[in-house]
């Protein structure tokens, strides 16, 4: 039926594109109207009866949890082109991500909370936060990565990974729960635990909480029902529609570049194809004072 929906939506947009003036033709107008009357219905998502975050049970039976939940899937089931990018992006990113989790010794399932604060995009939030787990520059500074105005390595998605794991494993040993892990990566560990002592509970799903919070464990549980299950919410893909990562080496660099650009075309790449390997090289230099050795991505040569 999703299928449906999108061929009709499309097929609308190609109409408008065609020349219809859907707002002064009375007649196309009242065809428009009975066919969306007719054939257009926007359905409730089923809940399942059970679902989880890590190992940890999600109470759906309470009332608030549940709608919660329900808010979450809805949004993210019909934004269908989120929800295809998301699918496509998955692809590419999630091997990475999932291999250092496991090294690490976090649950797989913090993939999602990747995807909850960026879309597994390298974006800015409107607090400065960046990269795919959307780290400030003191958080990050602090998680051991180099943030300065020609490196910054929260755009680094495997150091970044491992940062959000630190940080990760050092809230689970102060609350003893993945879920309030994760709440206080949004919230922060002050406000967590500011707010437990406050309420008497050390229950994410028992505290009274900001809407950004409280929206935020269930956007993570609901992406991972849906990207899970793409299929049983309407997304159709082939493996040939889904995004595939660059064919690169590492070499290893401890003097200065000067220029990026010109570094690119020693090993017969653009300086756009460098920086989407490398985003974290923010600057067209590397000046490194300090003699560091660094990691950049390269193509690989045909």
């Amino acid at each position: 039926m999703l299928k449906k929906i999108v061929l009709l939506v499309i097929s609308l947009c190609i109409a408008g594109v065609a020349g219809y003036n859907f707002t002064t033709d009375p007649h196309t107008k009242e065809a428009v109207h009975n066919g969306f009357h007719n054939n257009y219905k926007v359905y409730a998502i089923p809940l399942p009866d059970s679902l989880q975050f890590v190992d940890e049970q999600v109470p759906i039976q309470q009332k608030d949890v549940r709608e919660r939940i329900d808010r979450e899937l809805l949004v993210n089931t019909y934004w269908q082109s989120n929800g295809l990018l998301l699918i496509k992006r998955k692809h590419k990113y999630f091997p990475v991500i999932e291999k250092i989790l496991e090294r690490e010794g976090v649950p797989d399932d913090f993939k999602y909370l990747a995807v909850a604060e960026s879309g597994l995009q390298n974006v800015t939030s409107p607090a400065g936060a960046k990269g795919f787990w959307q780290i400030l520059k003191k958080t990050g500074k602090e998680l051991g990565l180099e943030i300065n105005d020609e490196v910054d390595e929260r755009y680094h998605l495997e150091k970044a990974t491992v940062a959000a794991c630190r940080y990760l494993k050092n809230a689970k040993q102060k609350y003893g729960s993945w879920t309030l892990a994760a709440a206080s990566y949004n919230a922060g560990m002050n406000k967590i635990t500011k707010e437990m002592q406050r309420q008497l509970t050390n229950n994410y799903y028992d505290l009274y909480l900001n809407e950004e919070t409280a929206r935020y464990i269930p956007r993570i549980i609901a992406l991972k029902h849906i990207l899970e299950h793409p299929e049983d919410f309407g997304f159709i893909f082939s493996q040939e529609d889904l995004y595939t990562p660059y064919d690169y080496k590492e070499i290893l660099v401890d003097s200065s570049i000067t220029d990026l650009a010109l570094f690119a075309k020693q090993y017969n790449m653009t300086y756009k194809e460098l920086k989407l390997l490398n985003p974290w090289l923010r600057s067209d230099k590397l000046t490194n004072k300090q003699a560091k050795t660094y990691r950049i991505k390269v193509l690989k040569t045909k």
